[in-house]
């Protein structure tokens, strides 16, 4: 199918691959859908796996509330050398002996979950961050290291799920949650640092972002055996209350704004391992809670999402903030 307007709009969660870049799924969803518009909302490193949401058509425009939500990751920390990209793929730069008090995992947990709480963390060299205009992998590559400056970053939830050797290096087995623009390659080489052992990622799978869980996410096989069936509902995903539009639907589409009163809010009801991925009323109920000040909520006719609206509480209007010329198919 030749790529361009297909009509679609649409959010999917792949479960990304190790090996490949964030980008080259993108492009395979792109043949997928036979779509040029295509978008993801958080990269992930090549050596990385796990959830990547992935925008289609219209729906690129969900980019920008996605990409702020927390994560949650599983990793491999491998202590004995600290390497150039605070993971595997590069050069060793420091080594040292992995000391007896790793080894304790009495120790150890309870080190993982002192972590919790804010710190600031220096990116890593080989980053996607761009200083000028150029990208800080691409100046690390050709042998120039940019000034990075540090950056605030929460770790929510830390916890140790195992320890031990891995082919003669020894390794502690992570969850982390974390804010957005943490890393967790420069959390691993941090914590080498602070125990007295150079350490890196030795591997890395992203079991969440925000709201949406790896339960969610396909293959590319299977989103290539499924194409839009693997659609999930975008308004779960973005966690925020919604109203039905059908009545004003006119208004929506023209981006007029709502008042209070044309607005019902109802929510999702969400499971432990994230949102269902089904659409249907079963899994909502009608909201007790009032609107509060710039409140952002979806707006559904019938049964997309077709807009985006924000309160604004000192007129009692709901004005818009992203309306979608095609709506999101909600799965």
């Amino acid at each position: 199918m030749k790529r361009g307007a297909s009509g679609l709009s649409l959010l999917v969660a792949v479960n990304k691959p190790i090996g490949m870049t964030s980008h080259d799924v993108v492009n395979r969803c792109r043949r997928v859908f036979g779509e040029r518009r295509v978008g993801h909302t958080g990269t992930l490193d090549p050596l990385a796996s796990g959830v990547l949401p992935i925008c289609v058509g219209p729906a690129t425009r969900l980019d920008q509330y996605l990409t702020g939500h927390d994560k949650r990751y599983s990793t491999r920390i491998a202590f004995g050398t600290e390497t150039t990209t605070d993971d595997e793929a590069g050069d060793v730069v420091a080594s040292g002996q992995v000391l007896p008090h790793l080894m304790d995992e009495t120790y150890a947990a309870s080190f993982v979950r002192s972590l919790v709480g804010t710190h600031q963390q220096l990116p890593p060299a080989y980053s996607s961050i761009k200083v000028n205009g150029v990208k800080a992998y691409e100046a690390a590559r050709k042998g120039n290291t940019l000034d990075l400056e540090f950056r605030e970053i929460q770790i929510l939830d830390a916890k140790l799920t195992d320890s031990g050797y891995e082919d003669d290096v020894f390794c502690w087995d992570a969850e982390f949650s974390v804010s957005k623009g943490t890393y967790i390659r420069s959390l691993a080489r941090d914590i080498g640092r602070i125990v007295g052992c150079p350490a890196h990622v030795r591997s890395l799978h992203r079991l969440s972002s925000g709201y949406i869980h790896e339960s969610q996410a396909v293959s590319l096989e299977t989103l290539e055996r499924l194409g839009a069936d693997a659609a999930i509902d975008p308004v779960a995903a973005l966690g925020v209350r919604f109203a039905y539009g059908d009545d004003v639907s006119r208004f929506v589409a023209s981006g007029n704004k709502l008042y209070g009163h044309q607005v019902k809010l109802y929510e999702l009801f969400i499971g432990s391992d994230g949102p269902f991925r089904c659409a249907c009323m079963g899994n909502s109920c009608e909201s007790a809670d009032a609107a509060h000040d710039g409140e952002l909520v979806a707006i559904i006719v019938e049964n997309r999402l077709k807009a985006l609206y924000r309160y604004e509480s000192n007129t009692d209007t709901w004005k818009p903030d992203c309306v979608f010329s095609i709506g999101v198919f909600r799965g």
